[in-house]
């Protein structure tokens, strides 16, 4: 049985930051000896979400809430965590990526629908957003093959609540999707453009080489990592496999009438960093990345393109997924990704049980 630690603290020996004495402890917050978990976010209130993405044959719930007693809750509810493969894949979970709270305080649930990433399930692709004060799931939004091709893995999402357009980056084919949020209409963007591509760069994790099991090479990841400055109106994103963070405006993103070329020419890389793969917006304006190779945590100031390890431990095996919470505790995933079959060329490597971490890095 996965267990729940409610805000245990860890002893912390292994960090090694700026200065050892400069460096923020590490808290662990939850532990899951066999399901990886990939996305985690919290409420207003420090209602703590996870998903499990439909990886392994040992999967068995989606989306969870962490209850601050150690019990875990299916969420919205059972139905929707069925397994079901009869039943309609707009009304449940199939292989959900991400989870993310946006600043109304509304659980919205990015789907992908491609179990063990071996193709979509038609009909399954979607985000769904969820109403925390009741409970109900409030909208569907369906992704068609136009955004969610056979061979897509739609990764992370960002909600701009002021001008009700969600943000998505599609990592399997490497694109850019824009979401309208009233009328639910959905756009691929630079879906032809370098800075959604992955670039041809070997990959070392803690000491392990990554090989994907079915290429027998290093695995590829496409416009993975993303945030959203809503006060400068930037959207920033980043392919997994490579070194690049590139920015684009949000007004010319929702720009229809800009054609291709025009909305690429817009584009502007901002600096090159640690390969990450999730990412996370400040409050300061820097851009937060979870440099998987160096189990770091690592923040960017885009005016300077300067990079600082704000935390280095070898407890984070592939941080994945950040999320702040409330009294600047930024909480981040381990899906240890470089340990499963999948990318450890079939060998299961995996030591430790996946989890949830926090530190305290703000006021």
């Amino acid at each position: 049985m996965n267990r729940f630690l409610p805000f245990a603290a860890a002893a912390c020996a292994a960090v090694v930051a700026i200065s050892a004495s400069a460096a923020p402890p590490l808290e662990q917050v939850a532990a899951f000896p066999r399901q990886q978990v990939t996305g985690v976010t919290v409420s207003k209130a420090g209602r703590i979400f996870v998903n499990f993405p439909y990886w392994s044959d040992e999967h068995t719930v989606s989306v969870v809430e962490l209850m601050k007693d150690g019990t875990q809750v299916p969420f919205p509810n059972a139905q929707w965590n069925s397994k079901d493969e009869k039943s309609d894949p707009q009304r449940r979970w199939v292989c959900v990526q991400s989870v993310v709270v946006d600043d109304e305080d509304n659980l919205w649930v990015l789907d992908p629908a491609s179990p063990k990433m071996n193709g979509v399930v038609k009909g399954g692709p979607k985000l769904v957003k969820i109403d925390l004060k009741t409970g109900e799931v409030s909208q569907v939004i369906p992704f068609g093959t136009d955004v969610a091709p056979s061979k897509s893995y739609l990764n992370d999402v960002r909600i701009d609540t002021k001008t009700k357009t969600a943000f998505v980056t599609e990592s399997g084919v490497g694109s850019l999707v824009v979401v309208n949020l009233e009328t639910g209409k959905a756009r691929g963007v630079l879906d032809d453009h370098y800075s959604t591509k992955a670039e041809a760069t070997d990959m070392m994790v803690d000491g392990t080489r990554p090989i994907d099991v079915k290429t027998k090479r290093i695995p590829v990841f496409h416009a993975d990592g993303i945030a959203l400055d809503q006060s400068s109106g930037m959207l920033y994103f980043h392919p997994l496999t490579g070194h690049a963070l590139y920015r684009v405006s949000t007004n010319d993103l929702r720009n229809e009438k800009l054609s291709a070329k025009e909305l690429g020419a817009k584009v502007a890389k901002v600096a090159d960093t640690p390969k990450p793969d999730g990412m996370l917006e400040g409050p300061d304006g820097k851009v937060w990345l979870a440099a998987f190779e160096d189990c770091a945590l690592v923040s960017v100031d885009p005016a300077t393109g300067k990079s600082e390890t704000v935390v280095q431990d070898k407890r984070l095996q592939w941080p994945d997924t950040m999320a702040w919470g409330p009294d600047g505790w930024l909480y981040v995933t381990t899906s240890q990704i470089h340990r499963t079959p999948m990318n450890n060329n079939g060998v299961d490597n995996v030591k430790d049980p996946f989890g949830v971490w926090r530190v305290k890095v703000g006021k």
